[in-house]
């Protein structure tokens, strides 16, 4: 999880300074699936039982969703697949720098969820 954490900074560093954007939106669309992929099959103690931990559960299940897709248009940004099928206003309208927004939605839904998780845990505890 870390690596893939690590992956994510490093590519969305590279690619907001445009240093090889090609190359570091892969990197960022490679540790985001790691990162999300960790996070989903791990198991904290107590998800049973609390139906709050596995409320957030559920909402960092949506954050992780919403890396991967901020991923998929880093990508789209990059390599321009859509563009050709879509209207030039569409394109811009739709995916054209749009993986900020979505990355900063994620970012502040797994901010919210790692802090809660982490005092209901203590709660039970």
């Amino acid at each position: 999880m870390a690596i893939g954490a690590t992956l994510m900074v490093i590519g969305v560093g590279c690619f907001v300074f445009y240093f090889m954007p090609k190359v570091f939106s892969v990197v960022f669309m490679v540790g985001a699936v790691c990162f999300a992929t960790m996070q989903m099959i791990q198991v904290s103690s107590g998800d049973g039982k609390n139906i709050a931990i596995r409320r957030l559960k559920g909402i960092m299940i949506a954050a992780d969703i919403c890396f991967i897709l901020a991923g998929l248009l880093m990508l789209e940004n990059s390599y321009k697949v859509l563009y050709q099928y879509l209207s030039w206003e569409t394109w811009l309208k739709y995916c054209w720098n749009n993986w900020v927004v979505v990355l900063l939605i994620a970012a502040i839904l797994e901010l919210y969820t790692s802090h809660r998780i982490s005092n209901e845990l203590k709660k039970n505890n």
